[in-house]
């Protein structure tokens, strides 16, 4: 008997109180406040929390870009913009596939039945029936409340949506770059750019879904569109350095596996022969490095550009 009650105990206590995020939104223009996740991978000991989440301020709705890791997140995170303005979240721009991105589209879609947009990878790589990751290391009703849902606007080419004060660009990059359907968003009256995951900073990326050529070409065409702030997939540096630290991680990269290559170094000796020292120092770096190179490898072996 007194088994069982600790058992209804321990699963109350699960249920009732939910993962504190302990958010804090960061101003990082006019209009845009941010929550910037740890420069790490995620676990129970952050909730998931490890992407940057940004609400952009119209004169009648909050818009979200990428919701983030899980339910009680994104309802942590709205309880702190409500703070700001009371206002509702129609709309909701994810970046790209991966589930830290969007885990946090059930609250808004429950909540304020938001309207979302996307690249349509999302529709084809997941359903209702989908194990996802980010899921897993979640708890009690926080798991049970972060589900996938679909993308109601799947963005095939350039976007403008005007939504109250604000004219809002999402653009798909058009190469394959982090994943293979990346898009940013764009605020042209602000000069505010949000890159997904095609820019990162402050931490060692991971490449698995992507590609080095790609990720210098998507690099590029960001870098020559007119920002004054762009908000990175991951990291907390928004101002015109942004993209210095993945403009030369993958510059490098490409350059000493190539070069490599030349050497007839093969796929079993690459990571020891390119290690990226620079970076070492970095976040992530054990866990993702040694995976880049030799994704790295595997693409550039027969390539024949510049």
């Amino acid at each position: 008997m007194l088994k069982k009650v600790l058992g209804s105990l321990i699963l109350t206590s699960i249920y009732t109180f939910a993962f504190d995020y302990n958010l804090k939104p960061t101003k990082v223009s006019n209009d845009v406040w941010c929550f910037f996740g740890e420069l790490d991978m995620p676990k129970k000991e952050n909730g998931g929390f490890m992407s940057n989440s940004c609400y952009i301020k119209t004169s009648d709705s909050f818009v979200l870009v990428d919701t983030g890791a899980s339910y009680e997140f994104a309802k942590q995170s709205y309880e702190q913009m409500k703070k700001i303005a009371d206002l509702p979240v129609k709309n909701v721009l994810i970046t790209h596939g991966h589930d830290d991105h969007w885990l946090g589209n059930s609250f808004y879609k429950e909540k304020f039945d938001a309207k979302l947009y996307g690249p349509s990878l999302i529709n084809k790589e997941y359903n209702e029936n989908s194990e996802i990751r980010g899921v897993k290391i979640l708890q009690g009703d926080n798991a049970l409340k972060t589900k996938f849902i679909k993308i109601d606007n799947d963005i095939k080419e350039a976007t403008t949506l005007n939504i109250g004060s604000k004219k809002i660009m999402i653009v798909p990059i058009g190469v394959k770059a982090h994943t293979s359907d990346d898009l940013y968003v764009y605020l042209p009256d602000d000069k505010v750019l949000f890159s997904g995951d095609m820019v990162m900073n402050g931490r060692v990326t991971s490449n698995r879904d992507g590609s080095v050529i790609g990720a210098l070409k998507a690099l590029e065409i960001i870098n020559n569109q007119k920002w004054d702030v762009l908000v990175p997939g991951h990291g907390t540096d928004t101002s015109k350095t942004a993209t210095k630290e993945f403009v030369e991680y993958f510059t490098l990269l490409k350059q000493r596996v190539i070069e490599a290559i030349e050497e007839d170094i093969g796929a079993d000796e690459i990571t020891k022969i390119v290690t990226m020292d620079e970076f070492k120092n970095k976040p992530l770096y054990e866990q993702l490095n040694s995976r880049n190179v030799f994704d790295a490898f595997r693409e550039l072996e027969f390539y024949e550009g510049e």
